[in-house]
């Protein structure tokens, strides 16, 4: 069993967050979605975006970095990020920054890696292909640069998908795709409990 902070997309907390959730718990995980945008939830991407922009960078990061304290603070626990596009590039810059961490499960999104990061956790990236806000020259460096950090990295792409593939509510909903995701994201984190117990 994993404890996982499973963090929105720019849309915010959707029901397909919940919905997520709700599958990874049924798979006996224990999964903490917090609210990074104080209840607002947005129908369009450009809306989102729009009010990440208002927000901030550092203000999303500090509120992701508020959601993880308390669950840090409990003994031996050792956390799961994970994350929907917006929501993966908070998870991964939290994940580096835990030496602790257990794990990282990207998807839709990624995030900037710095020059001196260094990781061996496991990380898992399910990314559309291709993908307007992941280009291939963008996964390329991405890919190399958790590599040269010492990461171990899975990537899985979905041709023809949609961005947020895995949003049964958007236009990018792909069953199929979405299906594979889900059973490979849930593969990846009953070795993280093989390799861990």
């Amino acid at each position: 069993m994993a404890q996982i902070l499973l963090l929105h997309s720019a849309y915010g907390l959707r029901p397909a967050v919940h919905a997520a959730a709700e599958r990874l718990r049924a798979a006996g995980h224990q999964v903490h979605v917090p609210d990074l945008y104080d209840g607002k939830v947005f129908d369009t991407v450009e809306a989102g975006m729009a009010y990440r922009e208002e927000l901030g960078n550092d203000e999303l990061l500090r509120r992701a970095v508020g959601a993880a304290a308390p669950l840090l603070a409990t003994a031996g626990t050792r956390l799961v990020y994970a994350g929907f596009s917006l929501g993966g590039g908070l998870a991964q810059n939290l994940a580096l920054a835990d030496e602790h961490a257990r794990g990282l499960l990207l998807l839709h999104g990624t995030s900037d890696l710095r020059e001196d990061a260094a990781t061996e956790i496991p990380v898992q990236l399910h990314v559309a292909e291709p993908d307007p806000f992941e280009t291939e020259d963008w996964l390329n460096t991405w890919y190399l640069g958790m590599r040269r950090a010492g990461a171990e990295v899975e990537v899985h792409r979905y041709r023809g998908a949609g961005h947020l593939f895995t949003d049964p509510e958007l236009p990018d909903y792909d069953a199929e795709a979405a299906e594979t995701a889900w059973a490979a994201s849930l593969d990846f984190l009953a070795e993280l409990d093989e390799s861990q117990s």
